[in-house]
């Protein structure tokens, strides 16, 4: 249920590590400025949790050096961070030390934690990391995608639910979600692309 957006490209795959945490992988990670992570809306966080999104680089020895970035949460559902500049800072403590996560050395990665509301708001991100608020524009557009697409799936049958009916036409749901995703991508590189 969550996504991030890098250098454009929008990844919905994540590796789950345990029943609440989940990363993904960050390949040329050296080139990537800004990361944003949002919730696709087809699964809302459950009451009372939200998630916290690390970052986590290769040290000089490939060690995972691990930084809180922020949180998502159903009442915020996306945010855009800034990690061109964490790449040489100092870890913090963070919930993956344990696990056992897959990792190429050369690629980074996104943590995400699922963990009580009262926990998010008592941890400190790296100053660093911090964007500027997503202006009121991005954030209807971001409502109105959210809103769309939980519409849209609300209707979805299977192929086998269906009855016929010469008078309707029927769009698969993973164009709508394809859709969704090529539009978020494009609003995270430039909220006025519309524009154009």
């Amino acid at each position: 249920y969550l996504g991030s957006t890098l250098a454009g490209n929008v990844q919905t795959a994540a590796q789950q590590v345990a029943e609440d945490k989940f990363v993904f992988d960050l390949p040329d990670y050296e080139n990537i400025n800004h990361v944003v992570v949002f919730m696709l809306g087809t699964i809302p966080f459950p009451e009372g949790m939200g998630g916290s999104v690390y970052f986590s680089y290769p040290d000089s020895n490939g060690m995972p050096v691990w930084q809180l970035l922020g949180f998502v949460t159903n009442g915020k559902p996306s945010a855009i961070f800034k990690i061109s500049g964490l790449k040489s800072g100092e870890g913090s403590q963070h919930p993956f030390g344990a696990m056992n996560i897959v990792r190429t050395p050369s690629v980074a990665q996104i943590g995400i934690s699922v963990e009580l509301l009262d926990s998010l708001a008592q941890q400190t991100p790296v100053g660093s990391a911090a964007v500027s608020s997503v202006d009121s524009f991005t954030q209807f557009t971001q409502k109105m995608l959210d809103n769309f697409y939980n519409f849209a799936s609300s209707f979805a049958v299977s192929q086998a639910q269906m009855t016929p009916s010469p008078s309707e036409m029927f769009i698969p749901a993973n164009v709508v979600l394809k859709w969704y995703e090529n539009f978020q991508r494009r609003l995270a590189q430039n909220p006025l692309f519309w524009k154009t």
